[in-house]
């Protein structure tokens, strides 16, 4: 038997080829030129463009897979304790030795030996099933992703970052394959309690990689899932700059902003990027600082960066269906919840990943009553109805609430409304263009009885990005935190050329 070292991270791209080498399933025959197994998914490794794709028969994976996997429950079972860094790596020694007892079979029925990258796409795509997201995985591996949406088990399609939509493979035969995968998804990142029922027909989940995914079936005629990426992790607000959401002007504003504690919120309409922004703003934290993010499933990874050493990180947790007398669910732990919690363990700042219901409350009170320096997003169409949506969460909170109470609130705790646009222009075969586009100073309560703001920075004609339109009330703070205050007297600010927009307005 050969040889045939798996490889754990194969990195594939699903993309349509003429020349293609298909791996036959171990009782199929041939297929007729141009056509596939049933189960098959293209295949092709990073860096290997070169190369022919490689066709993985999907249903030879699962029987492959089935295979191991009850071989390695009955060692798991007899040796008593085995980690799963342990499984992972005995697991990898059982695939390849599937693979190569199918490889060999193969070669007598076709009388033609395997090639080594059939058989190493085939182990990659039994282990990804076994250990990691399965058919999804090559697009998880695939860093130009952004959105994976599922509309049912053979209805894929993949979102690139600043470009097209293209359609991939099927990532299951069936619906009820596809719900079966994100159980095992549930079970495998620790998220058990999470289901996938008539029951309970939605599912929330973080994946490994800290994509974050949400399903739906049963109230719907299939299974649809979206899975949203992080493709801007590790960012801080130099790498905002090289992806020209802002310019080294507003870098150095924001970067004052945090160091001189002030509470700013991040706001936008959904994939604008207010959450990479948000990591960035953290990075402006000393190391040594301690404070507590709150999510409802981590995507700041404060506390992985390798930047942070004192960070609390809490996030929420679903109930597990059952409804207690109060009508909560049992179990359930809510961002207010948290909240509450993380103002009285003396942390410096508190950062929620997202408001978006009663948590408004006690994330404006902590504005309000504490140091400062706290951060959020929150989800809103343009800049000027932030303090709207503000009011408008305060009334869905409690009764007593009141769009006065709100606007006064949000009065005297915010310092800076920072507002992230994107233009699309992915369907004049141009690209999706995310930047900074308003930083609005709020100054108190206004004669009509809402906020007061400064416009610090705003667009300007021929440029949509935020540039400098005035110095704020509080300069002297963010001076003396070490900004360079000449840099608002610019009014292009630092961009070295305007945006490269097909239509560009005003």
């Amino acid at each position: 038997m050969r040889a045939n070292p798996l490889h754990p991270n194969p990195g594939v791209h699903a993309e349509p080829t003429a020349e293609r080498t298909v791996i036959l399933g171990r009782f199929g025959a041939a297929p007729a030129a141009g056509s596939e197994p049933t189960g098959a998914s293209s295949f092709r490794a990073l860096g290997e463009n070169a190369l022919p794709q490689i066709t993985v028969d999907y249903r030879v994976a699962g029987e492959i897979k089935k295979g191991v996997a009850d071989r390695l429950a009955q060692e798991i079972k007899s040796s008593g304790r085995m980690g799963l860094e342990s499984q992972a790596q005995r697991g990898r020694a059982l695939i390849n030795e599937a693979v190569a007892v199918w490889s060999d079979a193969i070669a007598v029925e076709r009388g033609a030996s395997t090639t080594k990258a059939e058989d190493t796409a085939l182990a990659a795509a039994v282990y990804d099933m076994l250990f990691r997201a399965g058919r999804l995985q090559p697009y998880l591996d695939d860093e130009r992703v952004e959105n994976i949406l599922i509309n049912g088990y053979d209805d894929v399609w993949l979102d690139y970052g600043d470009s097209h939509r293209v359609r991939a493979a099927p990532v299951a035969e069936s619906d009820e394959e596809l719900q079966d995968m994100l159980r095992d998804l549930a079970r495998r990142n620790g998220q058990s309690e999470r289901t996938l029922s008539t029951a309970d027909p939605f599912l929330a989940l973080r994946l490994a990689d800290g994509s974050r995914l949400q399903a739906v079936t049963g109230v719907t005629p299939k299974t649809f899932v979206t899975i949203r990426r992080h493709r801007v992790k590790d960012v801080d607000l130099a790498g905002m700059v090289q992806l020209g959401a802002i310019d080294e002007t507003l870098a150095a504003f924001l970067s004052a902003a945090v160091r001189a504690e002030k509470n700013i919120m991040i706001t936008g309409e959904q994939a604008v990027g207010k959450t990479s922004l948000l990591r960035a703003l953290l990075k402006e934290i000393d190391p040594d600082e301690r404070f507590a993010t709150i999510e409802t499933e981590f995507e700041l990874f404060a506390h992985t960066n390798n930047f942070h050493r004192q960070v609390v990180p809490m996030e929420s947790r679903e109930s597990n269906g059952e409804r207690g007398s109060d009508g909560r669910g049992a179990g359930e732990i809510t961002l207010l919840d948290l909240i509450h919690r993380a103002l009285r363990m003396s942390l410096s700042r508190v950062v929620v990943g997202e408001v978006r219901g009663q948590e408004i409350v006690a994330m404006m009170q902590a504005m309000t009553n504490g140091k400062g320096g706290n951060l959020c997003t929150i989800h809103a169409r343009r800049p000027e109805i932030v303090f709207d949506r503000i009011a408008e969460l305060y009334l869905l909170a409690q009764a007593n609430m009141t769009e006065q109470l709100a606007y006064r609130q949000a009065a005297n705790g915010l310092d800076f409304i920072v507002f992230v646009s994107m233009r699309d222009e992915t369907r004049i075969e141009g690209k999706r263009h995310r930047f900074v586009s308003h930083v609005l100073e709020v100054t108190g309560m206004g004669e009509n009885g809402r906020p007061a703001t400064n416009r610090i920075f705003a667009p300007a004609p021929g440029e949509p990005r935020a540039v400098p339109h005035m110095h704020p009330a509080c300069l002297e703070d963010l001076v003396r935190v070490g900004f360079p205050g000449h840099l608002l007297d610019n009014p292009r600010g630092s961009w070295q050329r305007p945006l490269d927009l097909r239509v560009m307005a005003g």
